[in-house]
């Protein structure tokens, strides 16, 4: 019996990727089905589905589903959920589309990945969502500009998931579906297991954060973004061989594994922080580390506005809870990485580090001081600014 906490709002994951025996077979009738094409957002959130990363959810939400998910964080029947999940088309192609009738979702390339039964089309108010997921309608935000851009009609429905793209070959080792981490903890033997989110290299503050997520669990995870990203993001590979060379030298062995997944970043901020606990839960992760801005962008939200958001959810909602940790810097004084709650000195004391302050010395040329980052992580981040000069 597995001592993990369990799949969010059920008892076993839920993975809509069709049996390996079956795909071949329903690639050949999807091909004569009417074909919706699929935002980048759309295909990550089909991967998501069908890994059972978002488990209980059964297709793309209708609009009962939706609305609750916008204005109270919660689906039709009361299941916690904090973004919707949604497909959209544009209004001629949903007006030859029938309820009941199926039809065949396919990236923008024209490539099938999977079968949807249509039970609803409806029409949902851009605005509504973006004011209440993003806290914004401007679309200079990445996330709003999808949303703002995306058909004028959702089409909702269970779906058979038929492909996973190219992420099991591209990230062998690294792709692992829930049911593969489930596993992976339990032969380590763990029970209580912190997800450390990232999208950028790791930089000193994010292993100060990684290891405070050790000390309090019996292990980490380190969780890879690795659907698409906005302009002037390190690319995937970068990333993981910064993080290998970072757990190879600076963390006890049998405490780290390193996997990815393929969402697409929404940079929702507090909103998308749920998100990734809830199906961080899936994954069988115990707690999720939230630190500075997670999931943020720019100023649309406050700094540990993420941890606040937790505070305001109803007790119950997800098992899995959050590592709330303050700004994390390097202080001069006391020597070493510090917070707000450990340091007692000032500004003038203090390094702040970020993923930004990152490729930003690299873009300019600047000296990169060794409290920002370790040497190791720096010679693969220096490899990669030399080949794209």
């Amino acid at each position: 019996m597995s001592k993990l906490v369990a799949p969010h709002g059920n008892d076993r994951l839920n993975p809509l990727l069709a049996p390996e025996s079956e795909r071949a077979g329903a690639l050949k009738h999807a091909e004569r089905l009417p074909k919706v094409p699929m935002s980048s957002r759309e295909v990550s959130d089909l991967l998501m589905l069908a890994m059972g990363a978002y488990t209980p959810l059964t297709g793309f939400m209708g609009e009962a589903d939706w609305r609750g998910c916008c204005l109270d964080m919660k689906t039709a029947d009361g299941l916690f959920w904090p973004i919707p999940i949604t497909l959209s088309c544009e209004n001629d192609l949903a007006d030859g589309i029938g309820i009941g009738e199926e039809v065949a979702l396919v990236d923008g390339a024209g490539e099938i990945f999977g079968i949807l039964t249509v039970t609803e089309k409806y029409a949902i108010d851009r605005a509504l969502e973006c004011s209440n997921v993003f806290r914004t309608t401007d679309t200079a935000h990445p996330g709003v500009e999808k949303v703002m851009r995306q058909g004028a009609v959702n089409l909702a429905g269970p779906v058979s998931a038929l492909n996973e793209g190219h992420y099991p070959e591209t990230y062998p080792g690294l792709y692992h579906r829930p049911a593969n981490t489930r596993a992976l903890f339990q032969d380590l033997g763990w029970t209580t297991v912190a997800a450390f989110q990232t999208r950028n290299p790791m930089h000193r503050s994010h292993e100060y954060l990684a290891k405070i997520a050790v000390e309090i669990c019996d292990g980490l995870l380190i969780h890879q973004v690795l659907g698409a990203l906005k302009p002037g993001d390190i690319p995937a590979e970068v990333r993981v061989a910064s993080i290998d060379a970072l757990v190879a030298n600076y963390f006890v062995p049998g405490t780290v594994i390193q996997a990815g997944y393929p969402i697409e970043m929404r940079y929702a901020g507090p909103r998308e922080a749920l998100l990734h606990a809830v199906f961080r839960q899936n994954f069988g992760c115990s707690h999720l580390v939230v630190g500075r801005d997670h999931a943020g962008l720019g100023d649309y939200y406050g700094p540990l506005d993420a941890h606040h958001i937790f505070d305001q959810i109803d007790k119950g909602s997800m098992e899995i809870q959050p590592l709330k940790i303050d700004i994390t810097f390097h202080c001069y004084k006391c020597g070493g990485m510090a917070t707000g709650r450990t340091c007692p000195h000032g500004e003038e004391n203090r390094l702040g580090i970020s993923g930004t302050g990152l490729r930003e010395m690299f873009a300019k040329g600047k000296p990169i001081p060794n409290e920002f980052s370790r040497p190791e992580v720096l010679d693969v981040l220096r490899a990669y600014y030399d080949d794209v000069k």
